[in-house]
């Protein structure tokens, strides 16, 4: 296997929503795991719990309770935001708007044949302070092999206790459903993700105290900063 720039993982590790329906080898379902696990947690405490759902019986009974939990969040969370998005189908922001809701929407009306997912649970906790390291660090162990994923939370949002159920986890046990992450290989390219530059959303030591320098476009792969 390639071993992959860690700055290309980490400027081409972006929401793949759009996977093909081929299988997730076990060998890169226990790399995407073990690097999980080496995340950093809070007093090193490493309590977390990981699910993964390859088995169709599993994904057939779960993928009703994520359109049901995108529908909610559409009419409500995100209600206002779309309508403006609709509202202004030409302007970029509106236009970025409604791609994401449609790649969002591809992964519900698709949900049932995406190959592999991965729940995550932390006892007690719905922040997911201690356990989103790990998680990130299984989307990045996921982009070394060529895998696409994305992450999601409205099953733990929406539709918690029917998810526990589904998922077989002990009622009253603690264990939160902070996320879960989906896994395939893309349909799609993988490419450096257009976001807003980093010069506008930081400050130093103030806030509202503007960076010495700008960071027009992406510093990966432009040549080294100086």
């Amino acid at each position: 296997m390639r071993c992959m720039d860690l700055n290309e993982a980490l400027y081409t590790t972006r929401a793949m929503r759009r996977v093909k329906p081929d299988p997730i080898p076990r060998a890169a379902q226990a790399r995407i795991l073990d690097a999980a696990i080496r995340a950093p947690s809070g007093g090193n405490s490493q309590n977390w719990r990981f699910l993964l759902v390859d088995d169709q019986a599993v994904k057939d009974q779960l993928g009703p309770l994520y359109r049901e939990s995108l529908d909610e969040l559409w009419r409500t969370a995100y209600k206002d935001r779309i309508a403006a998005a609709q509202a202004t189908p030409d302007d970029a922001a509106g236009a970025g708007a409604l791609r994401v809701v449609r790649s969002a929407q591809y992964l519900a009306d698709h949900f049932e044949g995406v190959p592999l997912f991965m729940f995550a649970f932390a006892p007690n906790d719905t922040s997911g302070g201690s356990i989103f390291p790990a998680v990130w660090s299984a989307m990045l162990a996921a982009r070394g092999q060529g895998i696409g994923s994305a992450l999601t939370t409205v099953l733990g949002r929406y539709r918690r206790e029917e998810t526990l159920a589904v998922l077989g986890v002990p009622p009253n046990s603690g264990w939160v459903n902070v996320c879960c992450v989906s896994f395939g290989y893309p349909t799609g390219h993988w490419a450096v993700a257009q976001r807003i530059p980093a010069h506008e959303v930081a400050f130093r030591n103030q806030w509202g105290t503007g960076l010495e320098r700008e960071i027009a476009v992406p510093l990966w792969p432009a040549a080294a900063d100086g």
